[in-house]
C-alpha cells in the first residue's frame, strides 16, 4: 500500500508542485483547497498512475479548521503532512491592523498548530511520521511592510522546531523549508518589481516552484530519517547575502 500525504493548500503554484512531486514519489495524495478544486485534472492528468484527491478547507476559519482537524484524528493515520497555504498582507508595522494581522497568523501558523496536532499522535504511536512546513525567508530576517507576515512565519518556525525535538525519539521528523521569492502568482501584483528583487539574489533569479517541491519530496523520503528540526532556506543564496552592494 502507498503511502498517504496531506497537502494543505496543493491547488497551485507551491502546494500544486508539492502534489505533483509526491505523487511522481509514488505517495497517495490528498490536498486542499480553499475555493475551486479546478486543478485536480491536471494534477491526475501529469500523475496518472497515482491516486490523487481534493478537499476543501478554508485556513482562515478557525472553526472550518476544527472541524477538519476533528475529522482527521477520527479517520486513518497519515503517514506525511505538508503545510503549504498561507496568506500575505503588507503593511508598514506602525499602522498594522490589529485584526488583519491576526488573520494572517490564523491562517500561517494557528490552522498548522491544530493540524499538526491531529496527525502528529498517530505518527508517535505508530513511530513512523513526516511534517513539513513551508514557511518563507520572511519568518528568518526582517522587511519593511512584511509585520505580519514575517511574525506569523516565525511563528510557524519556532513551532516547527519544538514540535521536532519533541517527536523525534517518537520517529516522526518535522522540518521548515523557507522559500525566498518564487515565480508563482502570488508574486504578479509585484511584477514592476521583479527586475529589482531579481537583482537582490545572488542567484539572479526567482525559484521555480518544483525546486521548492523538490526539497519537500526529499525531506518525505527514507533518506531525511536523520533530519529533523532544520530550517531550509530555498532562496538562490538571498539570506546567506548582506545585500550590500560593492563599488
Amino acid at each position: 500500500m502507498a503511502p498517504r500525504a496531506l497537502v494543505i493548500g496543493g491547488r497551485r503554484g507551491i502546494g500544486g508542485a508539492v502534489v505533483r512531486r509526491l505523487a511522481a514519489d509514488g505517495w497517495d495524495v490528498t490536498y486542499s483547497y480553499r475555493t475551486a478544486p479546478d486543478g485536480l485534472d491536471e494534477h491526475r492528468a501529469a500523475c496518472p498512475d497515482a491516486r490523487i484527491d481534493a478537499v476543501t478547507l478554508d485556513l482562515a476559519d478557525a472553526e472550518e479548521v476544527e472541524r477538519f482537524a476533528a475529522g482527521l484524528e477520527d479517520g486513518p493515520g497519515w503517514d506525511a503532512l505538508v503545510q503549504v497555504g498561507g496568506m500575505t498582507h503588507d503593511s508598514l508595522a506602525a499602522m498594522l491592523d490589529h485584526a488583519r494581522a491576526a488573520l494572517v497568523m490564523q491562517v500561517n501558523h494557528h490552522a498548522f498548530v491544530r493540524l499538526a496536532r491531529a496527525v502528529v499522535r498517530p505518527m508517535t504511536r505508530a513511530r513512523a511520521g513526516r511534517i513539513v512546513a513551508v514557511g518563507s525567508v520572511m519568518g528568518l530576517v526582517a522587511s519593511q511592510g512584511n509585520a505580519a507576515y514575517s511574525a506569523a512565519k516565525a511563528a510557524l518556525l519556532a513551532h516547527v522546531r519544538t514540535l521536532a525535538i519533541e517527536t523525534a525519539r517518537r520517529g516522526v521528523t518535522v522540518n521548515y523549508v523557507a522559500p525566498g521569492f518564487v515565480d508563482t502568482e502570488m508574486m504578479a501584483p509585484f511584477a514592476n518589481w521583479r527586475a529589482t528583487t531579481e537583482a537582490r539574489v545572488p542567484a539572479g533569479r526567482y525559484a521555480r516552484t518544483e525546486e521548492i517541491a523538490a526539497v519537500v519530496g526529499f525531506l518525505l523520503s527514507p533518506a531525511a530519517g536523520y533530519v529533523t528540526g532544520a530550517v531550509i532556506p530555498v532562496d538562490g543564496g538571498l539570506t546567506a547575502s548582506l545585500g550590500i552592494a560593492r563599488g
